[in-house]
């Protein structure tokens, strides 16, 4: 848990792409997301998938490197590394998590490879597909295709570099399934701006839900060894990815609220269905139908991976507020037996040592209060 708290501080890190309604510069979280859901769409491994969602931690103490931006390479280097050193020391299966960002760092393998290429794909399309694309990010991504660690796409991924000349032309790609998945990645932006009850444990901001993705992708791979026999790891990490994409139509629900539209209506159920049909329903026929079938096995928590999941997912904002003061809490005014109430069934159900330790630090954080 240092270390997945710790992890939070990544959603402070600014990046230099901004979002695709161009409202703000985006953060090293949700680009850790998004870049993992990249991934997803395209088939990469679960290995792949767990390098992309550490690759950017270290940016927590070294910052962001704009690619048009000169770096001193080899002090860089040296304080990434110093980075992973204190950040994955935190965690007990840290050595673990260490080799999967220097595997990625190195491109060691082909999952490396797959991976480093997802994480340079993505600000390009971020950038391209903008409704009203930025000319200084536009010029930015020509000269990094011409000159720079994009130009390769022409020989490793030639359909990919078709679709981004395409775009700088001003045409929209006519590329078969690779037209749906780019659409659907467009779409799937838009969670960087559904804001959530939970906030930040710098206490700054809100967290938004590609954030909440992101760290619960990440809670799954750290933790995964807290789960029953037989789940599958990183099935859980895909089904986390794409859990809260229907909030794109819907908005946050939170846990604690009330009413007709509250958290589990009928009436949330039916309108996250509806969107979930129509996002996974951008995507390649069989592609889409997949992925709905997932999240829809998110949604009934029947199976050893789907109770897992959902497990994290009612552990990571208990923890936030833990760690954060309670400040969630206050304001939507939650006891202690609500939180059992609306907690424990699901956390204890996917991990009883993990509801264990949350219940601790719960008695301990009311009977303080």
């Amino acid at each position: 848990m240092a270390f997945l708290c710790e992890a939070d501080r990544l959603k402070s890190v600014a990046r230099a792409n901004v979002l695709m309604d161009l409202s703000r510069p985006e953060n090293s979280a949700e680009h850790s997301w998004h870049v993992a859901l990249y991934a997803l769409v395209f088939g990469a491994s679960d290995r792949a998938i767990a390098m992309i969602l550490l690759h950017d931690l270290v940016e927590i103490d070294t910052g962001d490197q704009p690619i048009h931006l000169d770096h001193d390479a080899p002090a860089l280097a040296l304080a990434e590394a110093q980075a992973a050193r204190r950040i994955f020391g935190l965690a007990p299966n840290g050595a673990r998590l260490a080799r999967l960002w220097q595997d990625f760092e190195a491109q060691a393998d082909a999952c490396a490879r797959v991976a480093k290429r997802m994480d340079h794909v993505q600000p390009i399309f971020q950038v391209l597909q903008a409704a009203v694309p930025l000319p200084d990010h536009v010029t930015i991504v020509r000269d990094n295709l011409q000159h720079g660690r994009a130009a390769r796409m022409a020989g490793e991924w030639p359909e990919v570099a078709s679709a981004v000349r395409a775009l700088l032309d001003g045409h929209p790609p006519e590329l078969g399934d690779l037209a749906g998945q780019l659409a659907f990645l467009a779409e799937a932006d838009r969670l960087k701006s559904v804001s959530r009850a939970s906030i930040l444990l710098d206490g700054s901001r809100r967290e938004n839900s590609a954030e909440h993705s992101w760290h619960l992708a990440l809670y799954a791979l750290v933790l995964g060894g807290l789960a029953a026999p037989g789940v599958d790891v990183g099935r859980v990490i895909r089904m986390l990815l794409i859990h809260d994409l229907v909030e794109i139509d819907v908005g946050d629900v939170p846990l604690h609220s009330a009413g007709g539209q509250a958290h589990g209506s009928e009436a949330v159920r039916a309108a996250e269905a509806a969107a979930a049909r129509r996002l996974f329903g951008l995507l390649p026929e069989a592609q889409g139908a997949g992925l709905l079938a997932l999240w829809q096995e998110f949604e009934a928590v029947e199976t050893p991976d789907a109770i897992f999941a959902k497990a994290l997912d009612r552990c990571q904002p208990a923890v936030q507020n833990l760690r954060g003061g309670g400040a969630g809490w206050v304001e939507y005014d939650v006891t202690l037996p609500q939180i059992e109430a609306r907690v424990e069934p699901w956390v204890a159900a996917g991990s009883p040592a993990l509801w264990d330790w949350l219940q601790a630090g719960l008695r301990a954080h009311f009977a303080a209060a």
